[in-house]
Parts: structure tokens; C-alpha cells; sequence
């Protein structure tokens, strides 16, 4: 059974930071892609960073320069650096993992980004 489960999220003032983690089993973690997705309130889920099983890493326009995303092939887990954060980062941040080559699509349960002051 597959499971992501993120942690990490809460309250942050603006200009802070956070690290996100999602710990993942159930899969050969290293031949998956792993990416962080978020959702505000009234819109749509939107890719905010990904990295693919050989490392190559792609960003959103909106946090390049300040979100870095890594993985950790030997604890299985992808994390979510977050810095300079402002008010428009908030969300529910979910993980995701996926298989281009055949289509398996997983994602976790969620956690919630609020920054405010």
C-alpha cells in the first residue's frame, strides 16, 4: 500500500520559513518522480515544485529563488525548503509522486502553510 504522509506545515509570519517533509512507502522511492503541489482557498491545484528520479529539480515562476525542493532516496523522503515566505504562499501544500511510464499518480493527505502576521 502506497502511502505520503506530509508534515511540517503551520503558522508562519511573512518573510519566514519552513521545511516541509513527505515521507513516503509502498514504493521504489527512487524510480518516482516527487513533486509539492498547493491549493488556496477557490483555486486550483498547482504544481509549486518537482524533481524527478534522476535529480533534475523545475519550480514554479512564483517561488524560484525561494522554495528549493531535494530528496533523500535513503529515507525516502522529498522535502520542501520554504523561505521568504509571503501571505499569497498560503495553502494546503500536498506531495505527490508519479510514474509517467505508467501512469500510477499518488498524493498525500495534505498540510497547511498559513503565513500571516
Amino acid at each position: 500500500q502506497v502511502q505520503l504522509v506530509e508534515s511540517g506545515g503551520g503558522l508562519v509570519q511573512p518573510g519566514g520559513s519552513l521545511r516541509l517533509s513527505c515521507a513516503v512507502s509502498g514504493i521504489i522511492f527512487s524510480t518516482y518522480a516527487m513533486g509539492w503541489y498547493r491549493q488556496a482557498p477557490g483555486k486550483q491545484r498547482e504544481l509549486v515544485a518537482g524533481v524527478a528520479s534522476n535529480g533534475v529539480t523545475n519550480y514554479a515562476d512564483p517561488v524560484k529563488g525561494r522554495f528549493t525542493i531535494s530528496r533523500d532516496n535513503t529515507k525516502n523522503t522529498v522535502y520542501l525548503q520554504m523561505n521568504s515566505l509571503k501571505p499569497e504562499d498560503t495553502a494546503v501544500y500536498y506531495c505527490n509522486a508519479r510514474k509517467y511510464t505508467t501512469g500510477f499518480n499518488s498524493w498525500g493527505q495534505g498540510t497547511q502553510v498559513t503565513v500571516s502576521s
